[in-house]
């Protein structure tokens, strides 16, 4: 989920942790709110990750802050830090609402579409159910409603016992909304291997992205009406030294760890170089396809320069991949500039 959300749920722990008689203690329910809050973002700690750069970033995001270990360890850490300051703490209650809001927060990122590495060290499988957006307006508007009843005086145990018992039956209503989208994308395709129905914003509108033995396809569902947008052949990437050298590169292996459909493109630059360049077809918007990797390779078989990310317009790609080489800015031939138009 994304900061905002986890912050009115560290704040909805806050008021359940009441119900815990030790809270009768000042001392421990300001340590036990603190570790919460703490704990309710802890996990997200490799953002900082985005400051080295997107590779590292995509590679780690969501991963080992995430694991099983992290789980157990995050706690234990924001413990120990909040009783050198609070030392007349309940130590074992504070530990365990801080568990709490740690696992909480590992535990609802599972059901986006970004998804955790949460199984890790057993598995550094993605962990994904695709049912809520990393964003979710019904979800943090409940919080940020039971937020405002507490301030105004409601029983914040009662409040928010019941906002999270509307919230698990809004997880069951999203289930089987996808459930029926999928089916519905089943029925209109045929002949589908994989499908992904990933949320949006919007209740009704999924994303959809799909694989048959021989074509890509990428739409969008409305209730259990799909539309296809676009169609695309399944081609094997040719094995030749340039795209061996590409798909070694730091960036394009970043992605290919993240990405489980995607699409390739090719094109010789005027500058002699080669654009290899992959295309996440999950994550369409305004007939675009953001999320890329890209390398331009010479014909000794070496990166120039790279980039993986989400892009929104061509001309900002070109000069990120630019920078990286150190070159100044170039036309490009025919067949980029209608990939280009394209993509």
């Amino acid at each position: 989920m994304d900061t905002g959300t986890h912050v009115v749920m560290g704040i909805a722990l806050s008021g359940l942790a009441l119900a815990d008689p030790v809270t009768a203690d000042p001392v421990t329910y300001t340590a036990i709110v603190a570790g919460v809050m703490l704990g309710s973002q802890a996990p997200d700690i490799d953002t900082v990750l985005k400051l080295r750069n997107n590779a590292v970033y995509i590679r780690n995001h969501r991963g080992i802050t995430h694991s099983v270990p992290a789980v157990i360890l995050w706690p234990i850490a924001i413990t120990a830090v909040l009783l050198l300051f609070l030392p007349d703490a309940n130590w074992l209650h504070l530990w365990l609402w801080t568990f709490l809001a740690v696992f909480l927060h590992v535990f609802v990122d599972i059901f986006n579409a970004y998804g955790t590495q949460a199984l890790r060290p057993f598995s550094k499988q993605w962990v994904a159910l695709g049912v809520i957006n990393t964003f979710d307006p019904f979800i943090f508007t409940a919080h940020c409603l039971g937020i405002l009843a507490w301030l105004l005086g409601a029983n914040p145990i009662v409040t928010f016992s019941v906002m999270y018992v509307i919230i698990i039956g809004y997880y069951i209503v999203r289930f089987a909304v996808q459930n029926a989208i999928k089916s519905a994308v089943a029925h209109t395709l045929q002949d589908e291997e994989f499908i992904i129905v990933a949320p949006t914003m919007r209740f009704w509108y999924w994303r959809i992205a799909a694989r048959s033995k021989t074509h890509y396809y990428v739409g969008r569902a409305y209730g259990r009406s799909v539309t296809i947008y676009d169609k695309f052949p399944i081609e094997t990437l040719p094995q030749t030294p340039i795209t061996k050298a590409a798909l070694a590169d730091a960036n394009l292996q970043a992605f290919t760890s993240f990405s489980s459909i995607y699409r390739w493109d090719i094109s010789e630059l005027e500058n002699g170089l080669t654009e290899v360049r992959l295309i996440d077809l999950r994550y369409r918007s305004n007939e675009r396809y953001p999320f890329v990797a890209v390398a331009h390779v010479n014909d000794d078989a070496e990166v120039v320069t790279s980039y993986t990310g989400w892009i929104y317009q061509e001309d900002k790609l070109q000069k990120k991949l630019l920078i990286g080489s150190g070159n100044e800015p170039r036309r490009f031939n025919k067949l980029t500039q209608k990939f280009m138009r394209q993509s």
